[in-house]
């Protein structure tokens, strides 16, 4: 299955199936792109890129970890709805190794903002990840104007990057953590346990060595099952991954080598 040109009859011009996509180019053929699909939306606690590469029999480990990451890109949809109604906001604290360094003693403080959209029950709905170069207010109405809806109400812990969301569209209900009786998972619930499921995963599947300028890619597979984890339907997973990945645009193994896809890191 390669990457055939169709040509059209009435201008002559060829036009290549995979143009466009993921697959674009890819010196991988495209069972083997859907075998790895197949395999990665099939395990629910996600996968790396070592037990893709044996799942699949793959040459090497750079194949599997470029095939790996460029699905976890296409995760993301970029027509995807912006959450409404009503958000929890806050931030938290990932220890993601440096190049060539270690956890522990090797790691740095990468700070991730979570937005998790609630139910009419205060249950979680949908979740929003971004990595943040810092925590001011400039960079939480940013995040917030590409993932939330404007109108919606955002419930904060009140700290001071936050207000200024209420001067341009939200409702922002701030809960001062230090000024209650309840920690702030109680406050909070939803956006806590987003963090801590978060960190889990990142610690158990990946045995916690995701370095911070790939973190991104990670955060949006994380969102990915999340937002589906009640799907009883491997195949719709299999499907909508597939959907995302010819809407994506390709990038090459350099790219994606160096970098990030956060907005904050370009």
């Amino acid at each position: 299955m390669g990457d055939r040109a169709l040509r059209c009859t009435a201008c002559r011009r060829e036009q290549r199936l995979l143009a466009g996509s993921v697959f674009d180019r890819s010196k991988i053929d495209l069972e083997t792109w859907f075998a790895a699909a197949w395999y990665v939306t099939n395990q629910k606690g996600g996968v790396s890129a070592l037990g893709l590469q044996r799942a699949l029999g793959l040459g090497s480990y750079r194949t599997a970890w470029t095939l790996l990451h460029k699905l976890r890109r296409a995760m993301i949809r970029p027509d995807r709805e912006l959450l409404h109604d009503l958000i929890e906001l806050d931030e938290t604290y990932l220890g993601t190794p440096t190049r060539g360094g270690k956890r522990g003693r090797g790691a740095v403080k990468t700070i991730v903002l979570i937005a998790v959209e609630l139910s009419d029950t205060y249950k979680p709905r949908r979740v929003r990840l971004e990595r943040v170069p810092d925590l001011s207010g400039p960079i939480a109405l940013d995040f917030a104007r590409r993932v939330i809806a404007p109108g919606a109400t955002i419930h904060t812990d009140g700290l001071s990057i936050y207000p200024i969301l209420a001067e341009h569209g939200y409702q922002h209900w701030a809960t001062p953590i230090a000024q209650t009786a309840d920690d702030a998972h109680i406050a909070m619930p939803a956006v806590h346990r987003v963090a801590s499921l978060l960190k889990r995963w990142l610690l158990g599947t990946h045995q916690g060595a995701v370095r911070a300028n790939q973190l991104d890619a990670y955060l949006a597979e994380f969102a990915f099952r999340f937002n589906r984890r009640r799907s009883g339907h491997v195949g719709l997973l299999f499907h909508r991954l597939l959907e995302n990945a010819i809407a994506h645009d390709p990038e090459p193994y350099t790219q994606i080598r160096g970098g990030p896809i956060s907005p904050h890191s370009h």
